[in-house]
């Protein structure tokens, strides 16, 4: 067995061998069993030049085909400002990992703690962290984040109009950590109140409800944080991070964590990933927050400095009684927020989500007014994402649009569909889809 780029040589090789009592590489597989074993070279194609390289993986970048895009439950077609790809593209960016070493990470861990500031004043919550995958995940963590911090509970309710995809991956997290897993049910497209009453007891460690939800609905969540801080249990929300330029926040709420997933913050969809999942929660949760926190201070000479601070020592030594063992890092994404949020500013997150939001509502006059398309929750306000009960097959929908270059939406199933609308569509495209509407 020959590995050409093993930095050892045969003699250290050996050492390590003898130090593992076997006399050969392959003798490390002896317990795999033969079948699974290759007994044969890679099936690899032959070597290119650095132009063949890009020809090829050029034509299979022409197999893609873009379409303009309505599909929103979770993942947004936003625009992304310029300048945002080339400060990534910059190489002390580019191959940063994990800042252990603040002598020489002060530029890592600065973005690192620009982004978790505004992204806490984004939610309107003390803290922020950063390293978290995507949104789902990250509502996994604040579920996780209920139990550690109220104790000797078990039980967590999450509201059935939370996205399926981020229900899904609460409920595997639930599974495997033995937490018990309540569903608040819907009433109208929102979270029943009356049954969040009614199921709220002294067991329940806390409470997950979305803003917007799976059907773009902005809920009315009056007095809920009170009634569940009377039961001494915490409450969490899943956010759309765009939004919150726009709407309530989860801190204006009473919420104690906000997570969800900060690509709406105009990174691109890029045909699934990478996402960036937020966390962010009160003062005095801080410290049961996952994944990195930079804090701010001084060094010797007085300047300021910045340093990765309360990390848990669970995290790295009691692993079993962390609450999470995230050890990734995802600054490029958190770098690629920073940038966008410092770009926008207020005032531009608040310009984006009122044209998104005018957008939503004029598509959504159209689509109705061809008398073929109902609004499924005619009473409720959305912001920019809205659902829709059809007449026709929505996959038929689907394939008409598809072929005309066009995604409409996200099938929920044969006769609804999730529409969601963005400062990238021009009125000229909402008109096409109502067009095509009406045709069918």
């Amino acid at each position: 067995m020959i590995h050409r780029y093993f930095p050892h040589t045969p003699e250290d090789i050996e050492e390590m061998l003898a130090a593992c009592g076997v006399d050969s590489l392959e003798a490390l597989y002896a317990d795999v069993p033969e079948q699974l074993l290759l007994n044969r070279d890679y099936d690899l194609p032959e070597e290119m030049s650095e132009k063949e390289v890009r020809d090829f993986f050029n034509s299979l970048a022409k197999g893609n085909k873009a379409l303009t895009c309505f599909a929103g439950f979770g993942y947004y077609d936003h625009y992304t400002p310029a300048v945002i790809p080339s400060i990534l593209s910059r190489s002390e960016f580019l191959t940063a990992y994990t800042p252990y070493q603040p002598e020489i990470s002060q530029g890592t861990l600065q973005y690192i703690f620009e982004y978790q500031s505004m992204m806490a004043s984004l939610t309107g919550l003390d803290v922020s962290n950063a390293s978290m995958y995507d949104g789902a995940t990250a509502t996994a963590e604040a579920m996780m984040m209920t139990i550690a911090a109220t104790r000797k509970r078990n039980r967590v309710l999450v509201s059935a109009t939370l996205l399926p995809q981020v229900l899904d991956v609460v409920k595997t997290y639930a599974k495997y950590h033995g937490i018990a897993l309540d569903i608040i049910p819907e009433c109208d497209g929102a979270t029943s109140i009356a049954d969040l009453k009614s199921m709220l007891a002294g067991d329940v460690a806390g409470v997950i409800v979305a803003t917007p939800n799976k059907y773009g609905i902005l809920e009315d969540f009056n007095g809920v944080a009170e009634m569940v801080h009377a039961n001494k249990s915490l409450l969490a929300m899943n956010c759309n991070a765009s939004a919150l330029g726009a709407i309530k926040t989860p801190g204006e709420w009473g919420a104690d964590i906000a997570a969800g997933d900060a690509q709406s913050l105009g990174m691109p969809l890029n045909f699934g990933g990478p996402y960036l999942g937020f966390l962010c929660c009160k003062k005095a949760l801080m410290r049961k927050l996952p994944g990195r926190i930079v804090g701010a201070t001084v060094d010797e000479a007085g300047q300021r400095s910045f340093v990765l601070t309360l990390q848990a020592r669970e995290q790295h030594i009691r692993r079993e009684k962390a609450t999470s063992n995230i050890c990734s890092n995802q600054g490029l994404m958190s770098l690629f927020v920073s940038v966008y949020l410092s770009l926008m500013g207020p005032q531009g997150l608040k310009e984006v989500n009122d044209m998104s939001c005018k957008g939503a509502h004029y598509l959504a006059d159209r689509l109705t007014a061809t008398g073929k398309a109902r609004l499924k929750f005619a009473n409720q306000p959305f912001l920019n994402e809205f659902t829709l009960t059809t007449d026709f097959n929505t996959a038929t929908l689907m394939d008409r649009c598809a072929a005309e270059g066009i995604l409409p939406g996200v099938i929920i199933d044969d006769h609804t569909i999730a529409i969601a609308v963005t400062e990238m569509r021009t009125k000229k495209e909402m008109d096409r889809l109502a067009e095509i509407v009406t045709n069918l």
